[in-house]
């Protein structure tokens, strides 16, 4: 039984649903609405960092999704469909848009990342009416977005890979089901639970109502086109594409929500203006908006503004919770109000701020990451960045002319003072401590029971493995300079208790003897014969069963994954020159050194890594 008398306009009308989602099909029948099923072509290739916030991409998405089958079907068919209704459905969290998980491992990601928390689904939703006059087309686009807070519990381990073994996330935005087995791992959800599943019947019914009783203007926009719109990530019209193509991590980066941080625009109009000219007319074909390109011009000045927020203690000042005016704020900063006040306005669209009536006030990223005490606080790191990092970058041209890193002319003249060389160290090490958790989880480690690494003890990979893997018991093989410097940074609780420094060099020294050997880094500065003396010997001191991990592998040969690792890539600009060795290299080495039944972990979040097994003396 339809719900008359708002589906029930839909129902002498050719509808058809742009979507292959069982859930979303079934969601509009069980409704009583009629419509055919015609899987949209679209290449989901929209770079999420273009767009101002999660559900400005997912809206955008469900569009290009609905006009790609509304042209299709008006160039192929004798007739032009009345509605195409087109959705796309994103889970954000920590400033990340999670779509559908590519491997089990990318999966456990994204559900550790929801363990404990509290996250958000947004659907956005495109309902596209369609006429023709003179053999052309012509659009009236609706959109919409719905949102649904989702809570999950914490999760265990077991339950985690459980879960993933069943197969249910593969399919699904952020990694799991809510109607069916994922139901389980949800404590609380706030909003419409269709939204969840696929689509938000609800907010779609209240549009339709508003379509037909009868349609405001400022809810359409009109554009009369006579061959596709120029959408540059639109693919060729061939096999069918259904699902998102690639994978999630990247980073709408660093925060979720209004004003996603590293994008400072909103969703380009160019499908037409409002005037009732250009509705009347064939819209002529105009380059899209290059708006993912102006973000990257404007980065610094994102980076600068962030930065500044930290030297002057902004996030500490609102630590307490409490909100803050910008007069209030900037005394207490020493800095003017009307300063004071754009600062605080520009870390609010960065999505670092929450601005109430009662004023400013961090975000639970802010608060976890931007103030200067806390137990995850990168603080460090950002000073670091400003102080030194921004120096290198900008004498990079006078870098890679001269084939060494180097700052402003003179910096290299002496040695730095032990407290640069200190925030240094911290800042390798919050950054280390960001990215081992992930890579200690990377791999199915359980079968070792001894580790060493072989140098790279600046990094904190060392005390996650233990924290990670509770039967491991971690050496680490370095030179005594570097074990005398970082002792300020080993913590002497449980995991840490089983992390012994061992003082010696790993490229000539005995090695302890161990399970697992793991190389954090390779030496750009090393020749390709020191390399390999180094893998004989890690070989020869490895029995057949053992293991050899590759770690911080910063390039990816993988054409389509030009983007991933790219961190580590922008960082390797300014290195001491040398090799810059790729997972396909990596996965090489170890073969020619014995290694075989090889895994490997994509550069992303951290940088890639390979696992060999010895499988031969």
């Amino acid at each position: 039984m339809a719900l008359c008398p708002v589906i029930g306009k839909l129902l002498h009308k050719r509808v058809v649903l742009a979507s292959a989602s069982p859930r979303r099909q079934e969601i509009l029948s069980n409704a009583g609405l009629r419509f055919e099923v015609v899987p949209s072509k679209f290449k989901e290739t929209l770079s999420k960092a273009s767009f101002p916030s999660p559900y400005a991409y997912a809206i955008e998405t469900a569009k290009q999704k609905a006009l790609e089958v509304a042209h299709r079907l008006h160039q192929k068919d004798l007739r032009t469909p009345d509605v195409v209704i087109g959705a796309d459905t994103i889970v954000a969290v920590d400033g990340l848009v999670l779509e559908k998980p590519v491997d089990k491992q990318d999966a456990y990601h994204m559900l550790s990342r929801l363990s404990g928390k509290e996250h958000s689904v947004f659907t956005g939703v495109a309902i596209v009416h369609c006429t023709t006059a003179d053999r052309l087309l012509e659009t009236q686009v609706s959109e919409f977005y719905e949102e649904t807070r989702v809570t999950f519990s914490e999760l265990s381990e077991d339950l985690l890979w459980e879960y993933i073994h069943s197969g249910e996330p593969m399919d699904k935005a952020g990694g799991y089901g809510i109607q069916s087995l994922g139901g389980m791992l949800v404590e609380s959800v706030r909003g419409d639970f269709l939204n969840v599943v696929g689509f938000p019947l609800n907010r779609f019914c209240k549009q339709l109502a508003q379509l037909y009783y009868p349609p405001r203007g400022q809810d359409v926009r009109r554009v009369k086109h006579d061959s596709i719109p120029p959408v540059d990530s639109f693919e060729a019209l061939g096999d069918l594409d259904a699902g998102h193509p690639g994978p999630v991590q990247s980073h709408v980066d660093p925060g979720a929500g209004p004003g996603s941080p590293g994008s400072l625009r909103g969703v380009s109009e160019a499908e037409g203006d409002s005037s009732e000219a250009s509705c009347n007319r064939a819209v002529s074909a105009q380059p899209p908006f290059p708006a993912g390109l102006l973000d990257l011009i404007d980065g610094f000045k994102v980076s600068k503004a962030l930065f500044t927020a930290c030297r002057l203690k902004v996030f500490d000042l609102l630590s307490d919770g409490a909100p803050r005016g910008a007069a209030d704020v900037a005394r207490a900063v020493d800095a003017s109000v009307c300063g004071t006040r754009r600062l605080l306005e520009v870390c609010v669209a960065l999505g670092l701020l929450r601005k109430t009536e009662q004023g400013y006030s961090n975000t639970e990223l802010a608060g976890r990451h931007l103030v200067s005490s806390g137990g995850h606080s990168l603080h460090g790191l950002i000073l670091h960045s400003d102080q030194r990092t921004w120096d290198l970058f900008s004498h990079l041209e006078r870098t890679l002319r001269e084939g060494r890193p180097g700052g402003a002319p003179g910096d290299l003249e002496g040695s730095p003072c032990r407290e640069t060389q200190l925030q240094a160290l911290k800042a390798e090490h919050t950054l280390s401590t960001l990215t081992a958790r992930r890579l200690a989880s990377a791999f199915d480690l359980s079968r070792f029971s001894s580790a060493c690494l072989l140098g790279g003890c600046r990094g904190a990979l060392a005390w996650e493995l233990a924290r990670e893997c509770p039967r491991l018991e971690v050496t680490v093989l370095d030179v005594p300079d570097e074990l005398q410097q970082v002792s300020c940074f080993q913590s002497q609780d449980g995991p840490a208790a089983r992390v012994s420094l061992v003082p010696g060099d790993p490229s000539r020294d005995a090695l302890p003897a161990a399970d697992l050997y793991i190389l954090p880094r390779l030496p750009p500065e090393w020749p390709d014969d020191k390399v390999h003396q180094l893998l004989r010997r890690v070989a020869g001191c490895c029995r057949p069963g053992g293991g050899l991990l590759l770690a911080e592998v910063a390039l990816d040969e993988d054409p389509g994954a030009a983007r991933r690792g790219l961190r580590q890539k922008l960082d390797l600009l300014v290195q001491t020159p040398g090799r810059d060795w790729t997972l396909g290299e990596g996965r090489r080495l170890l073969e020619q050194h014995g290694f075989g039944d090889m895994q490997v972990a994509p550069a992303g979040d951290f940088p890639g890594a390979v696992l060999g097994i010895r499988v031969r003396p």
